[in-house]
């Protein structure tokens, strides 16, 4: 890859459209229908430089802005919603990795996951509500983690797994990067079978008495900062409906649809500016993660009608679209944002 930074960005955004249109969406009906992501998959998006597109320039990343990260999300999610869910949570450990005070940790794993070698998952949801599904208590040289993770992806795919906690004694969000070569007795494993993007290996876990040692936290952080830095994490999750409606809104052009799909691009523009505009104001944020959680199923809707009876069969394009629109209204949730979407699907 180029060492020049503006022909590296170019170059990424370039692969992210050529992957998603050449390799994912033509093999996307038959990673829905066996559950199984390819291998060379991950090998083709680790070539492209597409595991380090969060890291900062400063570390040796692209030095991606927002709209460019944004961008290359959503095509990829374009392409296939189950592969890009998967590789999205990777993104949050180099995040980490590339911040952390913990040097020894960061120079052993830094490298690795930015070119892809090894493949990262998180498991963080357990400290958003109060009470704490997860909690980790002080031990010598290290934390016992105990609780419950209810959605965790990408297992048996992934590498590395970061797991958060809070601190029974303050708050405190503690997460640390463990290796998953070999499951920790102290992890119950419970496999999840999803109706839309089942490739993703979902699990819930059971974690009773789990020690991690010091070197292997990667970071240590108010309960206060933790929660300011999920607008984030929400803004990239708002990827997944809009780059559903990305190729919903081809299919409806392939097929003479050209006006649907016009007027859907145009909503899905104006819904992608509210996400811009709400990662510092989390109630803006919130309704506009749900607006392109709505846009989605509108978008798979149009095409499934447009379709007509082929759109009913079982993994035809519109059909999987369609319930892959459904997973985005749940998918890396919050609670405020349910509790929006089911006030707004009720009152018509």
């Amino acid at each position: 890859m180029s060492t020049d930074p503006e022909k590296r960005r170019t170059r990424l955004l370039e692969d992210a459209y050529r992957l998603a249109d050449e390799l994912l969406f033509p093999a996307a009906a038959e990673v829905d229908h066996t559950g199984v992501i390819p291998s060379s998959h991950w090998h083709a998006l680790a070539d492209a430089g597409m595991f380090g597109i969060a890291a900062p320039e400063g570390s040796g990343g692209p030095g991606l802005d927002l709209a460019h990260v944004v961008e290359i999300i959503e095509v990829m999610a374009s392409g296939c919603l189950t592969t890009a869910f998967t590789w999205l949570q990777h993104h949050g450990v180099v995040i980490s990795l590339a911040g952390t005070s913990n040097a020894p940790l960061r120079d052993e794993l830094f490298e690795s996951t930015t070119t892809g070698r090894l493949r990262a998952g998180v498991a963080y949801a357990g400290v958003v509500p109060t009470p704490p599904r997860m909690r980790a208590t002080r031990v010598d040289g290290g934390w016992r983690f105990d609780g419950y993770a209810p959605f965790v992806s990408g297992w048996g795919v992934v590498d590395l797994l970061q797991i958060s906690a809070r601190d029974v004694a303050t708050d405190d969000v503690i997460a640390a990067i463990l290796p998953i070569s070999a499951v920790p007795e102290a992890i119950s494993v419970t496999p999840l079978h999803l109706g839309a993007a089942d490739g993703t290996r979902t699990v819930a876990l059971k974690v009773d008495g789990l020690v991690i040692p010091d070197h292997r936290v990667v970071s240590e952080v108010t309960l206060d900062d933790f929660f300011a830095t999920q607008n984030m994490g929400v803004r990239l999750n708002g990827t997944l409906p809009l780059g559903l409606l990305r190729r919903c809104a081809a299919l409806l052009d392939i097929s003479g649809h050209t006006d649907a799909a016009r007027s859907l691009r145009e909503r899905g523009s104006v819904v992608r500016t509210r996400l811009d505009e709400g990662i510092t104001d989390a109630a803006v944020l919130i309704s506009a993660r749900a607006e392109a959680a709505r846009l989605a199923l509108d978008a798979s809707a149009a095409l499934v009608t447009a379709d007509g009876g082929r759109g009913l069969l079982r993994g035809n394009h519109p059909e999987r679209l369609s319930r892959e629109a459904v997973f985005t209204l749940v998918a890396a949730s919050r609670p405020q944002l349910k509790d929006l979407l089911v006030a707004r699907f009720s009152s018509g």
